[in-house]
């Protein structure tokens, strides 16, 4: 028999039970309204917001790279061009969620693990981060794998493939492409690249699935065709190395110029460097001393003292002067030649390159007239090249002239000049007095010869009067012996010069220095050879600088195929060597 007790307790487990079940079931049933009703208002309310964000987690615009333009030399021989790399990026917040591929992917790029930990932790707000830049194609790809997190993006690397041989004149990039030194930075905006803008669908892994649009067409830069014959700059290059070495010489560079058209067809410098590996770089070695670097020219600027003379009417060819003793005394100070050379007209004054000589004729005009006509022929003026760091070199106005001043300046004392303002120079001679406009550009050849850009600085008759005088001094009796070139009538100037300090010049240590023209009869070529402290094997100029010079237009004269016009001295050295 069952007690009231017992079945009071029952009836309230009941109650109790069947209370707690509602309760649970109102619950479920006060979630599923809440997630159906969250569900309508998403589909409904909502709609258009997270569309635009599933949008924005898979839609992106991306760069789409584009090349820079190429330099090239005057027959297309590339000098810099670009080639495809691969640089490895991060999304911070995948990659730090796998530390193990993490630290598989450092090494293999030699990067420190901890450090880039650290970087990335700092950016873990961003999406994309550079690991490393500008990877081999292939190396790349088998670092990337396929690691979460870890992705590629293409670029465009620089690449010289001459190297060293004209590092100077085309310059260098840096990792973003920009132009740094030389043609690079000159004409960086005509090379420069204009990157491209694309929509696309990427999925989770960051690969494109799904081309949408093309935002921004990518642009390539444009080309250059420099004047550089790639022939003549490697001869020219290996002529000077040898030299430098030769004559443990601490410097030197070399100018070979198109006489008719300007056109610089060489151009080099030692100590040289290799723009694809920068890393060990000197300052020193970036500079284009051909137009950097200023010098006194020592004799080689005796021609154009003679120049402003003819020019004036004050002198003849066939005029004399008198160094005798061999020494000449200016405000104290003595003006020597290396022994009494007597009486010497204008092209034994050349030939003999007396110093004495020419201080006489520099004396004997006004010193307005010796200063303008050196300002004609381009000295004191940067050549209109427009390169980095051009210098204009030192020429002093000549109302700042002592009577000392008034005289060295005949035998190149007291006045600086860049190797390629001598080759200028010399290029008025060689170009029937005019003064051409130099290029680092291929030009298109004139129609006519009147037609080449240049103007008038000097009488053709007195540049044509120096061209016959300045033979001699290649001749078998002349300073520059060693400048010639069998079967070609060579013209030029060897200058020998001590290098200024404060207070004076250095006892031992001189500046070589020739310029010549070849072939004289008809002149092509113009070309300046500068070797600055030369410490072997001699010092002068036609014994240092003036062996660049035959060696390399012995051979321009051959790759341009100038005909020969010494044939009468062919055909007696054909018949000395039978």
């Amino acid at each position: 028999m069952t007690r009231p007790s017992d079945r009071a307790a029952r009836d309230a487990a009941r109650i109790y039970f069947g209370g707690r079940h509602f309760f649970i079931l109102l619950v479920m049933m006060s979630l599923l309204l809440g997630l159906i009703g969250r569900g309508l208002y998403l589909q409904i309310v909502e709609q258009d917001f997270l569309a635009d964000q599933g949008v924005q987690r898979q839609i992106r615009t991306i760069e789409t790279p584009a090349y820079r333009g190429a330099i090239l030399d005057r027959f297309g021989t590339p000098l810099a061009i670009s080639t495809p790399v691969d640089s490895i990026w991060v999304n911070p917040a995948e990659i730090l969620e796998n530390l193990p591929a993490l630290k598989r992917v450092a090494a293999s790029l030699d990067l420190d693990y901890g450090e880039t930990v650290s970087m990335l932790k700092q950016r873990a707000n961003r999406e994309f981060v550079y690991l490393k830049r500008q990877l081999e194609p292939e190396f790349a790809r088998r670092v990337a794998g396929d690691v979460e997190g870890v992705y590629l993006q293409r670029e465009y690397h620089r690449y010289y493939p001459a190297g060293e041989v004209v590092s100077h004149l085309v310059g260098f990039t840096d990792i973003d492409d920009q132009g740094q030194e030389g043609l690079e930075l000159v004409y960086d905006d005509w090379l420069r690249a204009q990157p491209g803008e694309r929509r696309v669908i990427r999925n989770r892994r960051g690969e494109v699935i799904e081309e949408l649009a093309q935002v921004k067409r990518a642009r390539s830069g444009n080309d250059i065709v420099t004047s550089i014959d790639m022939r003549l700059q490697y001869i020219a290059y290996r002529s000077l190395a040898k030299a430098i070495k030769y004559h443990a010489a601490r410097a030197g560079s070399a100018v070979l110029i198109d006489a008719r058209s300007g056109e610089i067809l060489a151009m080099v410098n030692q100590p040289s460097f290799n723009p694809n590996h920068r890393t060990s770089m000197a300052p020193a070695q970036l500079r284009n001393r051909a137009l950097t670097d200023v010098f006194e020219p020592g004799s080689a600027i005796k021609p154009f003292t003679l120049a402003a003379a003819l020019d004036s009417g004050r002198l003849r060819p066939d005029s004399r002067i008198d160094t005798s003793p061999g020494h000449l005394m200016v405000s104290g100070h003595p003006v020597k030649d290396i022994r009494n050379f007597g009486q010497l007209d204008l092209a034994g004054i050349l030939r003999k390159s007396s110093n004495v000589g020419a201080s006489r004729i520099a004396l004997a005009l006004d010193r307005e007239e010796l200063w303008q006509g050196f300002r004609n022929y381009g000295f004191g003026e940067v050549t209109g090249l427009a390169f980095p760091a051009e210098a204009s070199g030192y020429f002093r106005h000549f109302t700042q002239w002592q009577p000392l001043d008034h005289a060295t300046m005949g035998f190149g004392y007291g006045i600086s000049l860049s190797i390629t303002q001598l080759a200028r120079a010399y290029a008025v001679i060689a170009n029937r007095g005019r003064l051409p406009e130099l290029s680092l550009l291929r030009r298109e050849p004139p129609a006519r010869r009147d037609n080449e850009i240049s103007r008038h600085v000097m009488k053709a008759t007195t540049a044509r009067q120096l061209l016959q005088m300045l033979t001699e001094v290649v001749g078998p009796k002349g300073t520059a012996q060693s400048a010639a070139v069998p079967g070609y009538r060579v013209a030029g100037k060897t200058g020998t010069a001590k290098k200024s300090v404060d207070g004076g010049y250095r006892k031992d240590n001189y500046v070589a220095v020739f310029a010549g023209i070849a072939p004289a009869s008809d002149p092509r070529l113009v070309m300046a050879v500068m070797i600055d402290e030369p410490t072997q094997n001699g010092y002068y100029g036609g014994v240092v600088a003036a062996p660049v010079f035959q060696e390399v237009i012995t051979n321009a004269l051959r790759i341009l195929d100038v005909p020969p016009d010494d044939l009468p001295a062919l055909a007696q050295g054909a018949g000395q060597g039978a």
